[in-house]
């Protein structure tokens, strides 16, 4: 589709094709050159291990035309060594975080006249994708590694305002393994999350909110999304508590609003959660790259037919955590630990 093609102002969070695609093999020890492909297709041979074993990973970050014209992205770094941890443990070849910033800025540029201008409030999703490519028969890595990017233009996730979900507690599926790979992007963890969550939408929840999997007792994450509480205690001290263990993804989102927090002097809590402490919340939320924060407002649990309740609207530090995180993103805000790569396009 052609840039003057495009409905700038109703893009929805989906796929639109741009011209280029950026794609780099390791082969025979090492990396390859970045090639560049207009095609929106992958050859593979059919016994590649990605099929079979899943040995596939993915991330999902965001470039930002600015109102000074630039555009920033936002913490590639991170990202890219998030997929360093997830290839590791998939036995995959692992990128550099030079290799891997190098193609995001060239995905980006490539298709510059596809990132939404600064008055749609719209970005550029940029999608890293690495697979085992080469063929094994047996249960082992492949012998060949394909790491590829696309982009694709996308309008705010809110178009009318933050609005409050409703999650239902899952207690009869798991969205990963105590020590298996809840801790990496793997393409698997979300796989295994389309039931659970098409369940919950059958029974009119917007999202599920998913217990650890070895005791049901702690809170994981809400979909496919970190989840965090606030808390003000008795002296009016305001606490940022967010559930950490291994079968958690660690949230780029939710890393940088933990930081943001410390720097408003909350009391940052990463451990795990009790679910009786749902009750001492007044604010709720999910984080992730899509919407920055998603607040949720109620939370049903089946087992007791409880009802967890955090009002319908947007709490205050919600509102403060994501203002200042998105103005940071925006170029708007002061970027006091370096978090954007600011391209001139």
């Amino acid at each position: 589709m052609k840039p003057q093609d495009i409905d700038w102002n109703n893009l929805s969070f989906g796929y639109t094709r741009t011209p280029v695609n950026v794609r780099c093999y390791w082969r025979d020890g090492q990396w390859g050159p970045i090639e560049e492909h207009t095609e929106e297709t992958v050859t593979m041979h059919m016994a590649a291990t990605a099929f079979h074993y899943g040995q596939t990973a993915f991330e999902g970050l965001k470039a930002f035309r600015c109102k000074d014209g630039k555009v920033r992205i936002f913490r590639m770094d991170e990202n890219a060594r998030r997929m360093q941890s997830s290839a590791s443990y998939l036995q995959m070849a692992v990128p550099s975080v030079e290799l891997f910033c190098e193609m995001v800025a060239k995905v980006v540029t490539d298709n510059k006249d596809y990132i939404p201008a600064y008055e749609t409030g719209g970005s550029l999703y940029i999608r890293p994708v690495i697979v085992g490519s080469g063929p094994q028969l047996g249960v082992k890595p492949a012998d060949e590694t394909l790491l590829l990017m696309f982009v694709s233009p996308v309008g705010p996730y809110y178009s009318g305002g933050m609005k409050g979900i409703s999650a239902i507690i899952d207690r009869t599926h798991d969205r990963a393994a105590p020590f298996g790979t809840g801790h990496t992007k793997a393409g698997g963890n979300y796989g295994a999350s389309l039931t659970s969550a098409l369940e919950g939408h059958e029974k009119g929840y917007d999202s599920v909110l998913y217990l650890d999997p070895a005791h049901h007792r702690y809170i994981d994450e809400c979909g496919a999304a970190n989840f965090f509480g606030i808390r003000v205690d008795g002296n009016g001290k305001a606490h940022y508590v967010t559930p950490d263990s291994h079968s958690i993804l660690p949230s780029i989102t939710n890393k940088s609003l933990k930081q943001i927090a410390a720097d408003f002097g909350m009391e940052v809590e990463a451990r795990h959660v009790e679910l009786e402490e749902l009750n001492t919340f007044s604010e709720a939320g999910c984080c992730g790259t899509a919407a920055v924060i998603t607040p949720v407002s109620t939370i049903f649990d089946p087992a007791d037919g409880k009802t967890y309740d955090f009002g319908q609207g947007v709490g205050p530090w919600t509102q403060k955590l994501y203002d200042e995180l998105v103005g940071i993103q925006h170029g708007e805000t002061e970027d006091r630990h370096g978090w954007n790569t600011v391209l001139d396009l």
